[in-house]
């Protein structure tokens, strides 16, 4: 059996943190920021982490297994 290869793109932007969790950056942060608050862009500089929801789709990205 082949070694499964991991996605490329996933591996620049996810993190498995010590606990298990996978980290992602927020979006929105990118361009178009004069409208945003100071608030705002300040919040999304904070580190998030995958929703339930794409949990299963990220880590077959990155070959974590169930």
């Amino acid at each position: 059996m082949p070694k499964v290869k991991t996605n490329s793109s996933a591996k620049k932007r996810f993190k498995v943190t010590g606990t298990g969790k996978i980290a992602r950056k927020s979006a929105y942060k990118s361009h178009i920021l004069t409208k945003k608050t100071t608030k705002q862009k300040r919040n999304l500089t904070q580190t998030a982490y995958v929703s339930d929801g794409d949990l299963g789709n990220v880590k077959r990205m990155l070959v974590l297994g169930k």
